[in-house]
Formats: C-alpha cells, structure tokens, sequence
C-alpha cells in the first residue's frame, strides 16, 4: 500500500530513531510533479535511515544536479537493494536538507523525506537497518566472549595439564625418595648388626680377661698389669662402639620417621594419580559408540578398540559405580557391534563403531561374557546375560568339537592356549555360579581337566602356553592363580607357591625406563616371557605386571586365612612392591584431549617383540587402556577372573 506524506526533516529527525547503516541505492532526478526526468539512474548508499527518510551519500554529482536538488526544484524516485529481498524497496522522495562533504569535491549528503513508500516496505527496511545496526556489535561482542571463553578454556587446559603432569613426577619423585630411604634402613640395619656383633664380642673378651685376672697369683704382678691394661683397651672399644650403635639407632629412628611420612605421602599420591588414571579412561570414551580407543599415541592403531581392553573398561566403570558408562559400552556390543557367525570380532573403530580386525579369537569373546557376568551380578542387571550365554554357547561348540575337550583359539584356529582355557575355565564357573545351569558347571570341570592333562605338571615347566608349546608365557602363571585359585591348585597336586617361584625366577626383569622428562628410572616388573628367550632384552609390561600384583594378593589373602600371616606378609609386601613399581612407570597423556591425565604404557619399550606373536605399539610413550585398567585392578586388589 502507497501512501502520501510531506515530512519536514528536522521534525523527522526528532520523531524518528535513525539507524547508521549503509546499503546501496538508485536514484534519478524528476520533477516535483513527476511529468519530467532530469537524470539518469545514478548511483549513491544510505548514510542513516529512519521511518521517514534516508540520508542519501552520492559521489561525482555535477553541480548543475545537485543545484537542482539543493533549490528542491527536483524530488528523487530512489530503488533502494536489502539483501536477501529479491526486489528493491521502490519510494518518491522531497529533499530535506543538502550538505557537501568538506574536503571531498563532489561528494554530498542528501537528507530525503518519504513522500511515496509501500509500508510494509518501509517497515521491511527498518526491521533490516535495526538487525544490522545491532547485530555487527552483537556478533563482535559475541566473537570476543568466545575468545576470552576459548583463551580462558585453554589456560585452564594448560594449567590442568600441567597440574596433572606435575602430580606424576611428584609420586615418581617420592617413589625414589621412598626406596631410598628403605635401602638406607636396611644399610643401618647390616651396620647395626655388625657393631652388635663386635660389641658382643668385645664383651665376651672383657670378661674372659678378668676371669683371667681373677685366678693370677698375688705375686704376678706384670701379668696383672697386662691384662688390666688389656680390659681397659677393650672397654674403651666397646664404649667408643656402643656410642657409634647409639647414634646409628637415633639415625634409624630419623630415617624410619622420614620413610614413615615417605609412605604417608605415597599413598596420598598413589590414590590421587590411580583417580587421574581414571579420569583418562573416562574422557577418551566416546560419546557415540561409548568405546574407548586401546592406545593413546600410536597413529597406526590410534582409533582402535580392541574387544579384550572394552571388558576390562566395562568391569573398571562398574566397580567404581560408573554404571553409565559401563551400560553404554555394554549397549554397543549388545546393538550395534557387527558380529561374524555370532562372534564378536577382536577390534572395532571408537568413532564409528565398525569392524577394525576381521578376527575371532575366543578369549575377547570370553572376557566380554565375564564383564556382562561381573556387571550383572553387581549390578543385578541382567538385561545383557543372554549375550554372556550366547559367548557360552559358541564356546561350548568348541570344546565339544574336541575329543579332548580343549578350546581352539576361535572357530578358525586351529592352536590351543592355556590363556584362552584358563578364560573360559573361569567364564563357565562364573556362569555356573549366576544361573544354576549344572551345563556350565560341566563344561568348567572339562576345561580344567584338560588344562591339568595338557598344560600343567612338569616340574621344569609348571605351566605351559599351550598344548604341545612349552613356551613360557607369564600371564598363564598369573591367571592360574587368579582363574582357579591356591586351594584348587593344591586339589590337583599343583603348588601355587612354585608357580609363583618360576615365573619370579623366568620372567621377572629390572630395566631403565626413560620418561617423558628425559629422567631415567629403575622398573621392576615382569617381562611377557623370560627375557633370554629373546634377543631385545628385558622389557617390563605395565599390564602383566598388575596380573601378578592381583595374584600377590590373592597368595596373601589365602595364607592369611590359613592363619599363616608370615607367608601371607611376604606376599604382600610383594604385591605393594611392584604396585609402587607400575607408579613410576606412570606418564601422562600425550594428546591435548586427555589434559595431561595419567596412564600407563603398555609396556617400558616401544615395539618391541613381546615373544608371543604381536609387538608392543610404536610410540615412546603410548598410553594403554589394559595396562591402566589392570593397575586399577591391582590398586584395589579386584580379581576379574572370580565373583567376589
């Protein structure tokens, strides 16, 4: 709708807000009646806008033109282009007010009074010049919060990660400090034993002397002389040594007192870098498929999820009452997880939830089956125990495969482990156990029986990797313990002390560790295999080493039950020995999205051959999902392959 209005711009510019905005404008000069054209279109931009009128920019207009405007013997017809409108805002407009602009010849400033203008138009027009006025200082203000959020975001991220790098180097720091101060204990210990052992005897000559002295005649005189002189030279030693064993033991007690609050502020840091090591797991957990990438920092396999390292995550998020993230992992194997013949495949994408390995092997499936199992009975959920049964059922057709009644390494091997049969060993008690199915007691009982015919009973040898491989492998000794436990051991003419003995005494290693910093650290663990069996030399994995911790512990609860709490407190200081072990092996994160959180690499050396078949990842420093799920279990002494 057209309508007519003569605006004085004075009044105008009173009544009216003005908007400084600047879009492009056509204009011709006509007459006030509109019977003549006295220009061509031109171009000229809106220098402020308001309900009335336009303040119109033009450069390079002739003085005739503009003598005609400023005399107002001519009014404009205007076209002015909004973007985003496919036509122009078409209006008639009366000259208000003319300005030159000092300084630029030509240039002028035309203040123009609506006398023609469709009001939906105008009001379209006006809409446009307040959203842009108010937008561009909105978007910059916008722009700057988010920089000063995102500058801020960061500076917290540097520090958090520096905070949490700095936690790890002060355990490592204290770690050191603490064995030194052991190692000093027992140096006063010997030396205190030794003065003791010269005090006792310069005792026992003191008085051998004056019972001499004793029994010499009144007239051996000289005799007499001697032996006094004798006792007082030794009483002066003894004195002089029970004055340097007085000042030893003050120093004991001073290094006791230090050790003391040594191991006060070690158990402090210990729990507070387990909490970061938890803390990493969590925040790689990816929100779509809620799988967890193995290993932090080895671009080959960066964004793989391996089936065995999920159930281990599944069992740390439902002990530590994560229940969320352990139902969300749960969900993907359970709905989304691409299955080969209803097997679960080895490695899947964390990002997409897709195949990473065409592979099956029975123990990821199996350990999948104990996490559901673990989370059903903690949990008492036990939506997901059919899958554990269908893994059960897959696994059952392996061993009735076999005459012998072992399980192959999957439905395409053709290879026995004694890891694989000590899983599933496990898997059909725990399985036994939760549902009273007496098959599942069965076919545990069978898998046992196999193990002790085919794997276990040489006495150069008490485990074997496998059947007809008498590789040594130290996670069989482990989880022999773990699986099946002292007591039954002992049922089968097993001794659980030497299978502890051998793997000590084959696969223990001590090797420099060099970490991030640059600092070099003595490690004390367990190699994958005895480390004279392969030319790389001794290699501590942070995962094998928390299978034995968890073992250490369950030799000690045993004797301690027994009543044997010597034994039980030598397997203990044991298990604190290599847990305080695994602390200096403990790095941080190496990519910006773990913010510095500690972990734990999978093993001290990068790709280097374990001697089993596969090789440690590449990268020097390579978090790992096992090693650091295993140490958690070891820090809280949770056994996987039992319901506790």
């Amino acid at each position: 709708m057209w309508f007519k209005t003569k605006i004085d711009f004075g009044v105008e510019r009173r009544k009216y807000i003005r908007l400084d905005t600047v879009l492009p404008v056509q204009f011709r000069l006509e007459s006030p009646d509109r019977s003549q054209i006295f220009s061509p279109w031109m171009q000229g931009f809106t220098n402020s806008i308001g309900r009335g009128g336009i303040c119109l920019a033009v450069n390079n207009l002739s003085a005739e033109l503009f003598r005609l405007i400023q005399e107002k013997k001519a009014k404009l017809s205007i076209e002015t282009d909004v973007p985003l409108l496919r036509n122009p805002i078409i209006a008639f407009t009366g000259v208000a007010w003319t300005r030159e602009v000092p300084g630029y010849p030509n240039r002028y400033l035309i203040g123009l009074s609506y006398e023609q203008i469709n009001s939906s138009q105008n009001n379209t027009l006006m809409r446009y010049a307040r959203l842009k006025k108010f937008f561009i200082p909105v978007t910059i203000s916008v722009i700057a919060c988010l920089t000063l959020f995102l500058a801020f975001g960061a500076y917290l991220n540097i520090q958090l990660t520096h905070k949490n790098r700095m936690l790890v180097e002060e355990l490592v720091g204290v770690l050191h400090e603490s064995d030194l101060a052991r190692q000093r204990i027992k140096e006063i210990a010997q030396q205190r034993v030794v003065l003791q052992q010269k005090i006792n005897s310069l005792v026992s000559r003191i008085k051998s002397a004056s019972e001499k002295k004793d029994i010499q005649p009144v007239a051996a005189v000289d005799k007499t002389k001697e032996l006094n002189e004798l006792i007082l030279g030794l009483t002066r030693e003894r004195d002089l040594l029970q004055t340097e064993l007085a000042m030893l033991q003050v120093s004991e007690k001073t290094v006791k007192e230090e050790s003391s609050r040594l191991d006060t502020r070690k158990a402090i840091l210990t729990k507070a870098n387990l909490d970061r090591m938890y803390q990493w797991l969590k925040i790689h957990q990816n929100p779509r498929t809620g799988l967890v990438m193995s290993f932090e920092g080895d671009k080959d396999i960066a964004n793989w999820a391996f089936t065995y390292d999920q159930a281990l995550l599944i069992q740390v998020f439902t002990n530590l009452n994560d229940h969320d993230r352990a139902k969300k992992l749960l969900d993907f194997f359970a709905y989304q997880a691409q299955r080969e013949d209803g097997w679960f495949l080895n490695a899947y994408y964390a990002d997409t939830g897709s195949p990473a390995e065409f592979v099956e092997h029975c123990g990821p499936n199996i350990w999948l089956g104990i996490a559901i199992i673990q989370h059903s009975r903690k949990t008492g959920d036990r939506h997901y125990m059919p899958i554990a049964e269908e893994i059960a059922g897959n696994i059952i057709k392996l061993q009735q495969a076999d005459s012998d009644c072992g399980i192959r390494g999957g439905p395409q091997m053709s290879w026995y482990s004694t890891e694989h049969n000590l899983d599933a060993y496990a898997f059909f008690k725990m399985l036994s156990e939760v549902t009273g199915k007496e098959k599942y007691g069965r076919a545990a009982e069978d898998t046992l029986s196999w193990l002790v015919r085919n794997t276990y009973g040489r006495d150069d040898l008490p485990v074997k990797r496998g059947k007809g491989d008498s590789t040594i492998a130290t996670d069989t000794y482990a989880w022999s313990i773990a699986a099946i436990g002292p007591e039954r051991l002992k049922e089968l003419g097993m001794d659980p002390d030497k299978i502890m003995e051998f793997v000590e005494d084959n696969c223990k290693a001590e090797v420099d560790f060099v970490r991030p910093s640059g600092r070099v650290v003595k490690i004390q663990g367990f190699d994958f295999a005895p480390q004279r069996h392969v030319a790389r030399g001794g290699v501590v994995s942070s995962e094998w080493t928390a299978q034995m911790v968890v073992s250490y512990k369950i030799m000690a609860d045993y004797y301690s039950k027994a009543g044997q709490e010597d034994k039980a407190a030598v397997y203990r200081n044991k298990a604190d020995n290599y847990l305080a072990q695994l602390g200096n092996m403990i790095i941080s994160s190496p990519s910006p999205s773990g913010q510095g959180e500690g972990c734990l690499p999978y093993a001290t050396q990068d790709f280097v051959d374990t001697g089993h078949g596969w090789m440690t990842p590449k990268g020097k420093h390579t978090g790992s999902v096992s090693g650091t799920a295993y140490a958690i279990f070891a820090y809280y002494g949770y056994n996987p392959l039992e319901l506790d």
